[in-house]
């Protein structure tokens, strides 16, 4: 294997709906629009970024008054770039299996074989109200993105697929072209509950953990790498992170701390309610953000906690101990996303380059 397939990965969250991602009222010179984000697709992609994630969201709240659609605004971003690959991300219910495994087909041709998906169980009971989609229980929805799941891969890996479920049947469907990336485009999966990680080791290539210490990655990717090996697979790992790279570690803890003293307390509550009663809903009561403090949550994915604040070393520093308890990919979001996109590309992936090749010679 050559060293290269062993480097860590890098992606970005997409800012394709508005206020950024965190819920301040600090100015953030990052923008919801296409344009905006054509320029921050190829910027990433010369910075050395592997992977981009579109967000779903179909109502405003929490200081995201307006929002893309995830799926278009991913092939827009591949029409921009000719290497990057980028994550759609979907809702079971909205989404049917047919309508996104042919989608996101189609998608994969027009890129050249660029295009995932990233199947969001739901968490924001509000959100499927309004538009008029029934609610589940916790792991009712894990059980329903499994089937999802199980049944796009049938549709782009068989002909005359047919399948029996709880939500979803099929009866001798065959989806023509299939996908060009073989045996399928990558599916991802987020969430830290009990089922979402039973869920992962059953059927998902990749699975997105919230930010978390070394430590409580580290027990999370254990579980799953045992589940995963008791089913004969293996998933990778993926680890949300709020990146504040800045020349000295004074000011991006100053950044860090503004950021909070800016929130908004109103709109950091209100998404702190729905999501703890998420996280909470599970039966054993460690879902996503079900021990998040108020300074946590003015990032939507507990990324403060990963503790990507610092210089570019001590960062590179604490990617490479992520790397050591299994992390593949760090997901990264930023407060001015063109500049410290490039600004990470420029100071901090070098580093990380030369403490892999430095472990990987020590390794040898």
């Amino acid at each position: 294997m050559s060293k290269q397939l062993d480097n860590i990965k890098f992606a970005y969250w997409v800012p394709n709906v508005s206020g950024g991602l965190v819920i301040s009222k600090l100015e953030q010179r990052t923008s919801w629009d296409i344009d905006y984000n054509r320029k921050l697709a190829q910027v990433a992609e010369d910075s050395g970024f592997d992977y981009a994630l579109s967000q779903i969201r179909f109502t405003a709240g929490y200081g995201a008054e307006y929002q893309h659609e995830s799926v278009a605004f991913s092939h827009a971003l591949l029409a921009a770039t000719n290497k990057l690959k980028v994550i759609a991300a979907v809702l079971p219910g909205p989404w049917n299996p047919a309508l996104l495994a042919k989608q996101i087909s189609t998608i994969d041709h027009l890129s050249n074989g660029r295009v995932a998906v990233n199947v969001v169980s739901g968490w924001f009971r509000g959100e499927f109200h309004a538009i008029g989609e029934h609610w589940l229980e916790h792991d009712e929805r894990y059980r329903r993105s499994e089937e999802f799941i199980r049944a796009i891969k049938g549709i782009w890996t068989e002909d005359n697929f047919s399948f029996r479920g709880d939500f979803y049947r099929f009866n001798n469907y065959t989806l023509q072209p299939k996908p060009l990336q073989k045996p399928h485009p990558e599916i991802f999966q987020g969430g830290s509950s009990r089922a979402a990680r039973d869920m992962a080791a059953r059927v998902s290539d990749w699975y997105f953990t919230n930010g978390n210490t070394v430590e409580g990655i580290k027990a999370q990717i254990d579980d799953i790498r045992a589940k995963a090996a008791a089913e004969g697979r293996t998933v990778k790992i993926g680890v949300n992170a709020f990146v504040i790279a800045r020349d000295t570690e004074e000011e991006a803890k100053a950044v860090l701390q503004e950021i909070i003293d800016k929130a908004d307390p109103e709109a950091v509550n209100a998404f702190g309610s729905e999501v703890k009663n998420a996280g909470k809903a599970s039966p054993e009561g460690e879902g996503n953000w079900a021990k998040s403090s108020f300074e946590d949550l003015v990032q939507y994915n507990d990324g403060f906690k990963t503790n990507l604040i610092g210089t570019p070393q001590q960062i590179a520093e604490r990617i490479v101990a992520l790397k050591a308890v299994g992390v593949d990919l760090v997901l990264t979001g930023y407060l001015h996303f063109i500049e410290e996109v490039e600004y990470f590309g420029k100071n901090v992936l070098p580093l990380v380059r030369e403490l892999e090749a430095k472990q990987t010679a020590a390794a040898a």
